[in-house]
């Protein structure tokens, strides 16, 4: 209930400061719903009036776009912010005044910052996921609804304990502009089904970088198709992520030499 409290405390104050800047708050909440349009233009071209490509219509492809969509606002509303900021911390060796407080350093470093006009994010997704399941004639089953929803939860452990790792190594490495660069650009690969790709390519996309279980998996769920095997491999291979990460930020803690050092 503690850590509770401090993240609606955290979650109240950036609300409180981005709106602040209302102009900015509208005009980064009217830029999300034009990307998300550009983003599909690509999936249009590929799937529109076509053949099904590894047996995915138009309309399934338009559901792993929506979890992309989703992955995406937590992404870049609740993990990017919070997390690219330590960065600079740990570069300037100020990051001792996370370390004293009386609370778990990697919460704090985890929650100090929310986009919130990133939640046009979610609306955008449920629009899509709306339209998908319109022309499939269908609406998901509250079953699937509440498979997608663990899915959900086991995607977003991932997307941070990866994010973890790729900050972790911010104790070794001076700069990381480059890699959390690249992190961003293997992610966009995330708006595919995994299926659609082959060879070493679907290995790395589901057990090195699991963008299957971000977006492909919970897709599955959505559309009752998802092997519960797989299901529960998934949310197996979420916790083990999220130990690993774990592990590597007490590690990389211990490597941290502050300012007065």
């Amino acid at each position: 209930m503690r850590y509770l409290r401090l993240l609606l405390t955290q979650i109240r104050i950036s609300l409180a400061l981005g709106m602040q800047y209302r102009w900015e708050f509208l005009l980064g909440g009217g830029l999300t719903v034009v990307w998300t349009l550009i983003s599909l233009v690509p999936l249009h071209i590929a799937f529109s009036g076509r053949p099904p490509i590894e047996g995915w219509t138009y309309e399934r492809a338009l559901v792993v776009v929506g979890w992309f969509t989703l992955l995406k606002g937590v992404l870049d509303g609740a993990v990017n912010p919070s997390l690219i900021r330590v960065v600079e911390q740990i570069r300037q060796g100020t990051l001792d005044f996370t370390l004293l407080k009386p609370a778990d350093a990697q919460f704090l470093v985890s929650t100090a910052k929310f986009e919130v006009w990133k939640v046009v994010d979610v609306t955008a997704a449920l629009a899509i996921f709306t339209y998908a399941f319109s022309r499939l004639g269908r609406a998901p089953a509250v079953v699937d609804v509440a498979v997608a929803l663990a899915m959900l939860g086991a995607a977003t452990l991932v997307l941070y304990s990866l994010w973890i790792l790729v900050i972790a190594a911010a104790f070794w490495v001076v700069r990381l502009d480059n890699l959390a660069y690249l992190f961003n650009s293997l992610f966009d690969f995330a708006r595919w089904p995994v299926t659609m790709f082959s060879g070493i390519w679907r290995v790395i996309f589901t057990v090195v970088i699991p963008l299957a279980l971000m977006t492909t998996y919970p897709a599955l769920a959505l559309l009752g198709a998802l092997p519960p095997r797989t299901g529960l491999l998934s949310v197996g291979g979420a916790l083990l992520f999220a130990v690993v990460a774990r592990v590597v930020w007490r590690r990389a803690i211990a490597h941290y030499t502050s300012a007065s050092s």
